[in-house]
């Protein structure tokens, strides 16, 4: 398959640190992905850049003369867009006033008319800006102390910090009329309020998303694609390729060697050795959407597909993981598929039948189909646990879309989980220990699972068999949605997760002919 676009090959590309004088160098150079660095003021000694490509982390250093001089990497960025990472201040606590997170600046000589979200090393986490060039600064400080993630985004002339410490839901302050102008500066900085403090600070989990535009049209218009993967415990998340393609649904595959995700009704083997996808040769069956998945022993692909023929309803086939001939499963459709018994028994799928949505299971030989939940509600995304005892489902049944289980006969369905967040595809780890859901804000319809919405994935653990719901928290803060984690995605060690971020400009790639 003849590629367009390189690969985010981590260790390859070698991103220099730069030191360059205050405001503007004559020559700038790449970091990561930022266009350049600057000091912000008449510094005594310039500050640092490096980007470290192989763990996607940035560290900055400055060597502050006052509260308004700060060292920072940046873009220039116009329309609207979202900024977000995870920072590490080096030092912090010690009383210096140490500042570092996002800047907005109009432009980069002192005094420019800017905005801020930052923490600071005694915890405070606040929203500064200035209006006008030279004007007074001023301040909206968060509920949240300490916080470890900070996000920036930017809609017309409103600006929106959103910050929480790790394991939490973001906690938000808002500015409204303020005028940067469309083409301005953004970046990571580090800075203090004391002259001639050394300050450094460490970001990890960097995103610059470009949102999809208010008015696109959902599966008709799509925006660009991250595909990536998270160590679950420490949170740390690396981007391994980039597309402006629509990826979805990453699946992980047995031998842990690659990742299998759909793209415009194709199915993709994506090494992770290589970093290269190819197609899954699936025959007829080319119009698959995100609901597939593989056998617990690894060797079969469970794929839904519509065609015209069976009137554009999805219908679920398998076919060897390696590719091969399609055998239909279920003769009637929407049947969306989601699960695969641990024994390779049986598939469990979304059935509409008559207008209704409900959990069936079907052999995986093809066969009568059973059905197992009937409440008058949208019951989808049922997958199997590791120990075949139970299928875990979402449904609307009680409001909100909550995760909810049941016995694999369909037997003593109990509700999981009871927040005001719309909590889809619960994937439960294969070792049992742990499961993971996608969660959309208490705005989004219980029926829907958009594209390209503010999203969470959010783990709990599974203590003696059971789901300990008082200890769900939140690991990756993302702009997705559908596709994100449709599929099961957990490594086969279950440490890691693979999942799909959204962004309207690929700013970590290259473009290649």
């Amino acid at each position: 398959m003849k590629m367009k676009y390189t690969l985010f090959l981590a260790g390859v590309l070698c991103l220099f640190g730069s030191t360059i004088s205050p405001v503007v160098a004559q020559q700038q150079q790449l970091i990561g992905q930022f266009d350049g660095r600057a000091d912000v003021g008449p510094v005594k000694r310039p500050g640092t850049a490096t980007y470290n490509a192989s763990t996607q982390e940035y560290t900055l250093t400055s060597l502050s003369s006052g509260p308004d001089e700060v060292s920072m990497v940046w873009k220039k960025m116009t329309g609207d867009f979202i900024l977000r990472t995870n920072v590490q201040g080096i030092g912090m606590g010690a009383g210096l006033h140490r500042r570092l997170g996002w800047m907005v600046r109009s432009g980069l000589e002192p005094g420019a008319s800017q905005v801020s979200a930052a923490v600071q090393d005694n915890g405070v986490t606040a929203m500064q800006f200035r209006r006008t060039t030279g004007g007074q600064t001023e301040e909206k400080r968060s509920s949240v102390t300490g916080a470890d993630v900070i996000q920036l985004a930017r809609k017309g002339n409103t600006y929106t910090m959103s910050v929480a410490r790790n394991g939490d839901t973001f906690v938000s302050e808002e500015v409204t009329d303020l005028a940067l102008g469309d083409e301005v500066y953004v970046g990571l900085f580090v800075g203090s309020a004391k002259k001639g403090t050394m300050d450094k600070g460490v970001f990890h989990n960097v995103r610059i998303v470009v949102p999809a535009r208010d008015n696109f049209v959902p599966y008709r218009e799509y925006i660009g694609s991250n595909l990536e993967i998270m160590d679950v415990a420490s949170g740390r998340r690396k981007i391994i390729y980039q597309s402006p393609e629509s990826l979805q649904a990453p699946n992980w595959t047995l031998d842990d060697k690659a990742l299998i995700y759909n793209s415009k009704g194709l199915l993709y083997r994506f090494d992770l050795a290589s970093l290269v996808p190819t197609v899954i040769k699936t025959g007829f069956v080319t119009n698959n959407n995100n609901d597939h998945v593989l056998s617990f022993d690894g060797k079969m692909l469970g794929l839904s597909h519509g065609s015209k023929e069976d009137g554009n309803k999805s219908i679920i086939y398998t076919v060897p993981v390696t590719g091969g001939v399609p055998k239909k499963i279920t003769p009637i459709g929407h049947s969306y598929l989601h699960g695969w018994s641990p024994d390779g028994q049986w598939l469990t799928f979304t059935g509409e039948r008559n207008g209704e949505f409900d959990i069936y299971k079907v052999s995986s030989a093809g066969g009568p189909e059973v059905r197992l939940t009937t409440a008058k509600a949208l019951d989808d995304g049922p997958e199997y646990s590791p120990d075949g005892q139970y299928i875990y489902f979402n449904s609307t049944r009680t409001g909100n879309m909550q995760i909810w289980r049941m016995k694999a006969d369909g037997s003593e369905q109990e509700q999981v989980t009871t927040d005001a967040f719309n909590n889809w595809f619960p994937h439960i780890s294969p070792d049992g220990k742990q499961l993971v859901i996608l969660s959309f804000q208490k705005d989004i319809n219980p029926n829907d699972h958009p594209f390209y919405k503010y999203v969470y994935l959010r783990l709990m653990p599974i203590v003696n068999g059971k789901p300990d719901v008082s200890k769900l928290k939140v690991i990756a803060y993302v702009y997705g949605g559908q596709g994100t984690i449709n599929t099961p995605s957990w490594s086969p060690d279950s440490k890691r997760i693979a999942f799909i971020s959204n962004t309207n400009s690929i700013t970590t790639a290259a473009a290649v002919k």
